[in-house]
């Protein structure tokens, strides 16, 4: 006959982070060496917090990397039921949880870029090619300049595609009063991948351009953003 001991290490015996060696532990390994020595799945491990019955949470980290082939990018572009699919142990409200660990890395990354200085179009898509290159459906963003081409503010405005009737230029240019912009650059993404700009993109831009014109907040560039690859309206020529 079993003895409980046996029996719990057999059947009924939970599997948990706190039962490893310390010096395999990924917390404890954070608060010796820092979170850069850590491996994604350790990363993971922390954020999601538990594991199940027949793993733990480093393993079930793992789990989810391999069903990502290690891809850190498309794993943060999911939802939580995308995510959680397949997992045992990751339901929605862990994947909910690396949901929102992720947004704080993009805002983060946001948050880094202000102030930076806009010497080129190159260095507008360097700001915003992060975020919105993988997105699933166009948006227009405004980033609001100081005198010294410095990047004070970045907002979304619109999400959709452009479209001259729809795009009002009062909520571009109320947004860059607030901020007592001194110029503004348009910035939008082609989810298609392909930045070349649309009859549509290019009469929205222009009417755009005048309307900055009228209010003395001028519209430096347009930058279209497509898979990691962009176009300059200004450079083309364009406006």
């Amino acid at each position: 006959m079993a003895t409980k001991n046996e029996t719990m290490e057999t059947v009924g015996y939970r599997l948990r982070i706190k039962d490893l060696p310390e010096d395999e532990r990924p917390l404890e390994r954070l608060y010796k060496y820092g979170p850069q020595i850590l491996k994604p799945s350790e990363l993971i491990a922390i954020i999601i917090r538990t594991g199940t019955g027949t793993a733990t949470a480093v393993q079930v980290a793992e789990q989810l990397l391999q069903k990502y082939d290690g891809n850190l990018k498309q794993l943060a572009d999911d939802n939580e039921i995308q995510i959680a699919e397949g997992i045992k142990g990751m339901g929605k409200v862990k994947a909910s949880q690396l949901m929102a660990a992720f947004e704080l890395g993009r805002r983060m990354a946001a948050y880094l870029e202000e102030k930076a200085q806009i010497g080129s179009p190159a260095d507008v898509a360097r700001i915003v090619m992060p975020a919105m290159r993988d997105l699933q459906k166009e948006e227009l963003h405004v980033l609001c300049l100081d005198t010294k081409n410095n990047v004070t503010k970045q907002r979304r405005i619109f999400e959709g595609s452009l479209n001259a009737s729809i795009i009002h230029s009062r909520e571009v240019f109320r947004f860059a009063i607030e901020e007592a912009a001194a110029s503004i650059v348009l910035v939008h993404n082609h989810p298609s991948g392909d930045p070349a700009p649309s009859p549509e993109d290019i009469h929205a831009t222009r009417r755009l351009v005048e309307s900055g014109k009228l209010l003395d907040i001028p519209v430096t560039d347009h930058v279209i953003i497509g898979d990691g690859c962009y176009i300059s309206m200004k450079e083309e020529r364009i406006i």
